[in-house]
C-alpha cells in the first residue's frame, strides 16, 4: 500500500499540458488526486492555445483517475481566480497548489524587449500571486494546504541570456519564504523545487543524457511535496535525472567591526573573513540573521568605539 497518499485532495497543477506539468497531473491522479489541469497549451513562447490540458483530462480518466481541465490564463488575476472557482465548481474545495506553468523569452539584455520582460513575469511570479491569492482563502479557512512552486537553478545561480526569466523564478523564491511564514500556523506549508526534465523548454540542451531526465523524476518530488505526508516547510529540493538534493541560502558569521561605522578599507581588509564559508546557518525567517547580529553586538570586538 502506497504510503503517499493524495485520496479525496484536491490539486491545481498550472502548466500541466505538457512535460513536467503532465508528469505531476498523472502522478497525482495516480495517487488518488482530483486534479485541475490547468494549461494554454501554447507555444514554449507563451504564443498560441491548443486542447492540451483535455488531453491530459482523457488520458487520466482513461487510467481510472480524476480530473477537470481548465483553460484559464494564470498571467491575470481573473483567470487565476477563474481557476481556482473551477476546482470549488467541480470539487467544492482546494487543497494543493502546484504552479509550475511557464514560458521562455530569452534574449540577453541588451536585446530583451519590454514584452519579453513582462510577459515572462506574468506567467512565472504574477501567475503565482494570481492563483495563489485566490486559493488562500480556501486553505486557510480549512486549516489544510499545501503549495508547489517551481523554481530554477537559472533564477538561483544564474544562466546566460535569462535575466527575465531568473529574476522570476528567484522571485518565487521570496514568495515561497513568506507564504511558509504566514501559513504555518494554519496548516499550510510551502516548498519549491528547481527541476530539470527533458521537456520542450530543454530540448537540445541535455545532449547524450536526456534520455535520463524523465520529468517523472520531478513529478514524484512534487507529488510528495503536495501531500499530507511532507511535513516540510520553506525548503527547495533540486531534482533531476534521479537525483534530489536541498538547495538553501546560508548566512556566514561575517566580520563585525565595532560600534563605529567601517570605512571601504575596513572592508577591504576583512572581505575574506566576511565571505569564508566554513562556518553557517541557514535562516528560519529574518529574525535569524537579526540574531547573528544581536550576537556580534554583544561579543567582542576588534576594533575600539571611536576608532
Amino acid at each position: 500500500m502506497s504510503r503517499v497518499s493524495l485520496d479525496g485532495r484536491v490539486v491545481i497543477v498550472t502548466g500541466a499540458g505538457n512535460g513536467i506539468g503532465r508528469a505531476h497531473a498523472h502522478t497525482l491522479a495516480a495517487r488518488g488526486a482530483r486534479v485541475v489541469v490547468n494549461d494554454l497549451g501554447g507555444a514554449v513562447d507563451g504564443s498560441g492555445s491548443s486542447g492540451a490540458a483535455q488531453t491530459v483530462v482523457d488520458e487520466i480518466h482513461a487510467a481510472g483517475g480524476t480530473a477537470v481541465a481548465s483553460t484559464d490564463s494564470v498571467a491575470t488575476a481573473a483567470g487565476g481566480a477563474d481557476l481556482v472557482g473551477r476546482a470549488i465548481d467541480a470539487y467544492g474545495r482546494v487543497d494543493a497548489v502546484i504552479h509550475n506553468a511557464g514560458i521562455l523569452r530569452d534574449r540577453t539584455l541588451a536585446k530583451m524587449a519590454e514584452e519579453d520582460v513582462s510577459a515572462v513575469l506574468d506567467v512565472h511570479l504574477a501567475g503565482a500571486f494570481h492563483v495563489l491569492r485566490s486559493a488562500w482563502p480556501h486553505l486557510i479557512g480549512q486549516g489544510y494546504g499545501r503549495i508547489v512552486l517551481t523554481s530554477s537553478s537559472s533564477g538561483l545561480f544564474g544562466n546566460f541570456g535569462q535575466a527575465n526569466y531568473g529574476a522570476a523564478k528567484a522571485g518565487l523564491i521570496g514568495l515561497m519564504n513568506v507564504l511558509a511564514l504566514e501559513g504555518a500556523r494554519r496548516g499550510v506549508l510551502v516548498n519549491a523545487i528547481a527541476p530539470t526534465a527533458a521537456t520542450r523548454m530543454t530540448e537540445n540542451l541535455l545532449g547524450d543524457l536526456t534520455d535520463r531526465f524523465d520529468p517523472q523524476h520531478v513529478a514524484s518530488v512534487a507529488t510528495f511535496l503536495a501531500s499530507e505526508q511532507c511535513q516540510l516547510n520553506r525548503h527547495i529540493l533540486t531534482v533531476g535525472g534521479g537525483r534530489v538534493g536541498r538547495i538553501f541560502l546560508g548566512v556566514t558569521p561575517g566580520w563585525y567591526g565595532g560600534v563605529a561605522p567601517a570605512s571601504p578599507d575596513d572592508i577591504l581588509d576583512s572581505i575574506d573573513d566576511i565571505c569564508r564559508l566554513d562556518d553557517f546557518i541557514v535562516p528560519d525567517s529574518g529574525a535569524d540573521e537579526v540574531a547573528l547580529i544581536q550576537q556580534a553586538l554583544s561579543g567582542p570586538s576588534d576594533r575600539t568605539e571611536g576608532e
